[in-house]
């Protein structure tokens, strides 16, 4: 038996009421995006913390998942009351109970990241037996090796690890950027997160892919320094964390921070040109990756 789903536009300023108020009266879940997505009108909106733009398109397109019994107008009706406004131009349409498990895993599959390495779905088979082949199985946490941050991070690490290096990766998500380090011969690899289910993750796929990493919460990360540090976030927290992540990196070590839109990178190169000399490695996409030698001695 199938599920019902609702669709409607609000403005940005009554997305979250519609939300709440959907949600108390028995929705199973509420999808928010652009109403004018691929379109000329289309706007990119990233939640960054603290960033000071609301995380809400002027037009917002709400779907909603309801039972399969449920009375969509009726419920719509409530809601609008439970608001303060009228019911909106709304469509309906009835959703199929499929394997959503297989339907997701058919969106992942292996990624050539350069010759000879790739990163490959657990679900999948390896392309090329003799490469250096990253067994990714995601689960909750981010990194897949899909999106342009990611891979500009595995490129940096293919770059930058030839063998001995101590790695820090701070903001781990899946684990894929340690787990690399490792399989690109780092002696001593730590992940860090503060989400204990990227934590999680991390550790069961590093034990997939035999690699001796470590990953703790970031309250628990040892007090010492590495020879390279990345970390793949967002620009506002690559800002806040400054303090924290170049006094990571030992002298002469190095640091590459992505995540950026490319039109950030100069104010997030600001928060570490102290320390470090700090550039644009690489973009893609419209994303960049900083990376830079560290000139000062850890405070």
């Amino acid at each position: 038996m199938g599920f019902r789903a609702l669709t409607f536009d609000v403005t940005a300023a009554d997305v979250d009421a519609w939300s709440d108020a959907l949600l108390a009266a028995g929705a199973l879940s509420v999808d928010t995006s652009d109403a004018s997505a691929e379109t000329p009108d289309e706007i990119a909106l990233y939640g960054e913390p603290d960033s000071e733009r609301a995380f809400a398109w002027p037009i917002t397109r709400v779907a909603v998942l309801f039972g399969p019994a449920t009375d969509l107008d009726g419920v719509l009706a409530r809601t609008a009351q439970v608001v303060g406004k009228p019911v909106p131009s709304y469509r309906h349409s009835v959703v199929a109970d499929r394997d959503w498990v297989r339907i997701t895993q058919a969106q992942f599959h292996p990624i050539r990241i350069a010759d000879g390495f790739w990163v490959v779905p657990s679900w999948c088979r390896v392309p090329e037996l003799q490469a250096i082949n990253l067994r990714l199985d995601p689960g909750l946490a981010f990194g897949t090796g899909s999106h342009p941050t990611t891979r500009l991070c595995l490129e940096w690490l293919l770059a930058h690890v030839t063998g001995g290096e101590s790695v820090l990766d701070y903001g781990c998500g899946s684990g894929i950027l340690a787990i690399a380090a490792g399989k690109l011969g780092a002696s001593r690899v730590i992940g860090t997160d503060v989400d204990s289910q990227a934590i999680a993750a991390s550790i069961d796929n590093a034990r997939s892919n035999d690699v001796a990493a470590s990953f703790v919460l970031a309250s628990a990360l040892p007090a010492e320094t590495f020879d390279l540090v990345i970390a793949n976030i967002l620009a506002n927290p690559l800002v806040e964390l400054a303090p924290i992540l170049r006094a990571r990196v030992r002298a002469a070590g190095r640091i590459a921070l992505a995540g950026l839109l490319h039109a950030q990178a100069d104010a997030v190169a600001a928060a570490y040109a102290g320390w470090f000399n700090i550039a644009t490695w690489r973009c893609a996409d419209g994303w960049a990756l900083l990376s830079g030698e560290r000139t000062r001695r850890p405070a």
